[in-house]
């Protein structure tokens, strides 16, 4: 059974980064339809973190562009969306480390991104909860947070052209997606924004699962002013195999404070494990002694769609016109939804980006160059 177009545009998958496509295709006019299996992902599951990150050019960029949307979004964002304008610190653990701090400053002024270094004793001002002996801190004044669920909800129902439907996905072609009870949605652009689900769909897909674990404490007064970060995260978050665990501490508005962080290859349960769990406490306790006073209330797990370059897909299909991608964002999703949401649109619509699209096509991948299997009808 086969539908009419209903929509110019149909987009599988209202997590953050669908959500934040769908939102710009409707800003340009376009009639958006968003299919979601409400089964849940890395939205709900992540830390909603606002940062740029300059693991490498292109991830900056995006990174960078993304906080510069969200920054022109805030004053529109409901309270629910707790966006908060709290700045990253990035911890040098001795006096040594502070030649990375300086490094990770100039990388990123470069793309226009404002830092300031700080010495032990400002930072011990800044942050009092910090353990003596760090060697100061790169800040970060730009970076924000917010609840990622709510900011993704509000993205989805801010204009009248997005109608939003619960529906299963069984296969994906070019302008056409087939549904588990038998309906064909037929549309000029079809956009793939599902994050590790959308291997089922494309199997070509060079996305692998990183399975991460958080902790939230209870509410407290407020004790952490900053989102704190150890220097060394970015190693840890673009690691290609193992298990590793970085610091990485965010106040939430609630009084509480969000604990991470760790990641995980080539698993698929979502156990929370002690053999991860305790030594990604340790370290925060580490950096930050009084936590082991705090109670912590729920831990949970969740698991990032993470590309062999560690950079998102944007683009066409290389073999089917009509399907677009937009996956693979590990744990940068959150931080670059609205600059992939643009410039997939810009692409879609025959625009120039503000920013070079080339280092995230997709065909700079071979494998999605092999004819599709599981295509829709």
């Amino acid at each position: 059974m086969s539908e009419a177009a209903e929509a110019d545009a149909l987009v599988i998958g209202g997590g953050i980064v669908g959500a934040a496509c769908a939102h710009e295709l409707a800003r340009r006019g376009l009639r958006v339809r968003v299919l979601d299996n409400a089964s849940g992902g890395a939205t709900g599951a992540g830390m909603g973190h606002l940062v740029a990150m300059d693991d490498n050019a292109a991830e900056l960029a995006l990174s960078h562009y993304s906080i510069g949307l969200w920054n022109h979004l805030r004053a529109r964002l409901p309270p629910s969306c707790a966006y908060r304008n709290c700045g990253t610190l990035w911890l040098a653990a001795d006096a040594a480390e502070m030649d990375l701090a300086r490094a990770k400053q100039a990388a990123l002024a470069q793309q226009g991104v404002a830092g300031e270094l700080l010495g032990s004793a400002t930072l011990a001002e800044l942050e009092p909860m910090l353990r003596g002996g760090l060697g100061g801190a790169l800040k970060i004044p730009g970076d924000g947070i917010l609840y990622a669920p709510a900011a993704a909800h509000w993205l989805l129902h801010d204009n009248p052209l997005i109608r939003c439907e619960r529906a299963s996905v069984r296969a994906v072609a070019a302008q056409r997606v087939a549904l588990d009870d038998g309906r064909v949605l037929r549309a000029e652009y079809v956009v793939l924004a599902n994050g590790l689900a959308a291997r089922e769909l494309l199997p070509q897909l060079p996305l692998r699962a990183k399975k991460g674990h958080l902790l939230i404490t209870d509410r407290y007064p407020p004790q952490v002013s900053h989102q704190l970060v150890e220097l060394g995260y970015a190693a840890s978050a673009h690691a290609s195999d193992g298990t590793s665990v970085a610091f990485n501490v965010q106040p939430r508005p609630t009084g509480q404070l969000l604990i991470g962080s760790s990641r995980q290859f080539d698993t698929l349960d979502p156990a929370i494990e002690p053999a991860v769990l305790q030594p990604m406490l340790q370290r925060a306790v580490a950096y930050l002694p009084r936590l082991a006073q705090l109670n912590g209330i729920r831990a949970w797990t969740g698991f990032r769609a993470a590309s062999p370059d560690s950079l998102p897909l944007l683009g066409q299909h290389p073999r089917e016109k009509g399907l677009w991608l937009a996956v693979g964002h590990e744990g940068l999703g959150v931080t670059t939804a609205p600059g992939s949401g643009r410039l997939l649109t810009d692409l879609m619509l025959g625009e120039r980006p503000d920013i070079d699209a080339r280092p995230y096509r997709p065909e700079r991948f071979p494998g999605l160059c092999a004819p599709l299997t599981g295509t829709a009808p």
